[in-house]
């Protein structure tokens, strides 16, 4: 078969190719002073490695949100660290100077953080981590020690509070069946508005008969801090392993977070190790098998796609009405909240790959859809203004002191654009009338509202913060006014799809909104643009991936126009779209390029997750994994979304690239092969 040759297949069973470098991620030689963890995680529950053995950075409650310790908004809230353990070995606690060869590594594909150490020449251990995806309230712990002498161990689940926890209580209870014994630990608090309560609770589960396995007692050891125990003797060269099966929930999830947490972990406790490892598995089985890219001849690129993968599929999760921060579950960055990011970054690749994480992703925003509407109205407007910082009621939670909360408007086109993308690629229409529609009207509603009408081709859209944050309280951004316009149309082919009347208004709106040029017929940035260095993509966003130009001669006007005044230390998804583009120009190589510098920059030590900006401290950056993917998918790809659903553009592949397998792609989860 000759190169650049496209063939779209459509197959019923996938294709895995899978090998163990292209799905490991390992990390050697740690630095505590120069360690950002990587997470576990299943759309709920967030868990952040720590550089410390047997320990974790930070656990983090997707949707939960309370106001603490962080400026006057509301911050995604960092729950109970339930997943810690001590471990005694021969007398001795084990920590990072006791131990030797100490490795961690995450397994993408059964989505596990494996650890490993020797402990001089007594012992090796092994400590593997999962947020379980199929209970997405529970994780497990399995540890495994293998002793070279005769000793005595002890094994500690600790529960510890983060200090903006309130009104902490601490409980043990064993739960003492003829046929089993669960010891129970469990923490109870308060969020630091008293508004929110979260519970936690772990057990041991041990693999011996009931009656033979180790006695647990509990010690109590201050506010914040309590931990369940046992001892065990071993002899030398025999594998023990024991696991530790955990939960956490909050009263925004369920009405009594402190029984739920505990029913939680005696279901998963009496599930044992085997059938939750069986089952985690099964459901990241089921998640590569609808959505896996594979870059034949080059495992470096694979692992690099699949890591970003991995971690969009852990920060989300189909069925719920969660939406994904820049950070993800990765901590607290940009306090947890729901951007642009969501809609015009990594939602793209989520809807190609896992249109039913997709609709999560927009059942977040239809749950809030009534307070876009309060917004609209506080403002002047009609409609749905969508707040630039999303959180948990769906109000304007950006900081008083950044701009872009009152201005930063194309969010709402970023919405109403990824509603008319859903249906797009499902052809859901019962999704559209009773989702999709009420989006796109309001959102319609609102530009027809909130431009100025002063003449034919002058419906201006004033005082705007565009894609460009450098420029701000400016008018007639390009971005925003073509969002704008494309999503008035989308609303009025949405109500014709219906069978709907739908207003006359929004054409005629759409029509006079002004995209402005230069004199050489380069696309203006806005009305006083004047050359200077920008923050990211705006106007070469008009080509990818709204899809207002597609005039080849002004997309490559505008990109050698903007790309070289993109500002070099910017977030990492703005080369993305330059990489796009260029590649569908043809200049292939110079797109594979900027590709590597989209990311590759951006990695930060010891498993290489990616922060925001080159040399940034801010991991992980699920927004840029979103840019990287769309370079992917859309660009080397060729895979465009349209009314006739997921397409593929005839493309062509960077030379150091063998074959792009894409898995599990749209509705009907087929499998393009671009050689």
């Amino acid at each position: 078969m000759k190169a650049q040759t496209i063939i779209l297949l459509f197959v019923s069973i996938p294709i895995f190719l899978w090998s163990q470098s292209d799905w490991e991620v390992i990390a050697e030689d740690i630095n505590p002073n120069e360690y950002y963890g990587v997470t576990v995680a299943n759309g709920i529950v967030g868990i952040v490695s720590s550089p410390d053995p047997m320990k974790v950075n930070d656990v983090v409650l997707n949707g939960v949100y309370d106001y603490y310790q962080r400026g006057r908004v509301s911050n995604i809230l960092k729950t109970f660290n339930h997943v810690n353990l001590d471990l005694v070995l021969d007398g001795e606690y084990i920590n990072a100077k006791n131990i030797s060869d100490y490795q961690q590594k995450l397994n993408m594909k059964d989505a596990m953080l494996e650890t490993t150490f020797k402990f001089g020449k007594k012992a090796r251990v092994k400590h593997t981590m999962m947020s379980l995806r199929h209970l997405p309230y529970s994780a497990l712990s399995i540890i495994e020690i293998t002793p070279q002498i005769d000793m005595e161990i002890a094994a500690h689940s600790i529960i510890e509070a983060p200090t903006h926890l309130n009104d902490v209580r601490n409980y043990f209870a064993v739960i003492d069946r003829p046929h089993v014994s669960i010891p129970l630990t469990t923490s109870v608090g308060l969020s630091p508005s008293g508004s929110i309560k979260v519970a936690a609770s772990s057990s041991f589960v041990f693999d011996e008969e009931h009656g033979n396995e180790p006695q647990v007692i509990h010690i109590d050891w201050d506010y914040n801090k309590h931990w369940s125990q046992f001892k065990k003797k071993l002899k030398a060269g025999q594998t023990y392993t024991f696991s530790v099966v955990s939960t956490a929930c909050a009263s925004t999830q369920y009405d009594d977070p402190h029984n739920e947490a505990e029913r939680l972990t005696i279901y998963a406790a009496l599930d044992g190790r085997e059938k939750l490892v069986s089952m985690h598995k099964k459901a990241w089985d089921k998640l590569w098998s609808t959505g896996n890219i594979t870059v034949e001849g080059n495992k470096e690129v694979t692992r690099d796609i699949r890591f970003a993968l991995y971690h969009l599929y852990s920060f989300s999760r189909a069925g719920t009405s969660y939406s994904l921060s820049p950070m993800g579950l990765s901590g607290l960055g940009y306090n947890g909240h729901v951007f642009w990011d969501t809609e015009l970054w990594m939602y793209p690749p989520i809807l190609m790959l896992q249109p039913d994480i997709a609709k999560s992703l927009l059942e977040y925003r239809f749950e809030r859809l009534e307070a876009a509407k309060q917004n609209a109205f506080a403002h002047g407007f009609k409609g749905a203004m969508f707040p630039w910082e999303s959180a948990a009621d769906g109000s304007e939670d950006t900081p008083i002191w950044a701009l872009t909360g009152p201005f930063q408007h194309h969010i709402s086109g970023c919405i109403g654009w990824a509603s008319w993308k859903y249906y797009q690629v499902t052809g859901d229409k019962e999704w559209l009338e009773e989702r999709g529609w009420p989006i796109l009207k309001n959102v319609a509603d609102f530009w027809a509202s909130r431009v100025e009408r002063n003449g034919p081709n002058q419906y201006d859209i004033n005082n705007v913060i565009g894609a460009n944050e450098y420029e701000e309280n400016i008018d007639n951004n390009a971005f925003t006014n073509a969002m704008a316009i494309t999503v008035l149309r989308y609303a009025n082919q949405a109500a014709i799809e219906l069978g709907k009347k739908p207003d006359p208004d929004w054409l005629h709106v759409a029509e006079n909104i002004p995209v402005l040029k230069f004199p050489d017929g380069t696309t203006k940035e806005n009305r006083t643009y004047e050359g200077v260095m920008i923050k990211q993509a705006d106007v070469n966003l008009l080509a990818y991936p709204m899809e207002y130009y597609s005039d080849k001669d002004q997309i490559k006007k505008d990109l050698e126009y903007y790309a070289p005044r993109m500002d070099k230390r910017g977030p990492a998804m703005g080369a993305a779209i330059i990489s796009i583009l260029y590649q569908q120009l043809g200049e292939t190589e110079k797109a594979a390029n900027i590709f590597a510098d989209s990311y590759k920059g951006n990695e930060v030590p010891p498993f290489g997750v990616i922060a925001e900006t080159p040399g940034g401290t801010n991991p992980y950056f699920a927004t840029g994994a979103g840019g990287m993917l769309q370079a992917v998918l859309s660009g080397f790809g060729g895979l465009r979304i349209t009314d006739d659903g997921l397409i593929q553009n005839k493309t062509q592949l960077p030379k150091d690239w063998g074959k792009l397998i894409i898995t599990g792609a749209g509705k009907d989860n087929k499998t393009y092969i671009v050689e």
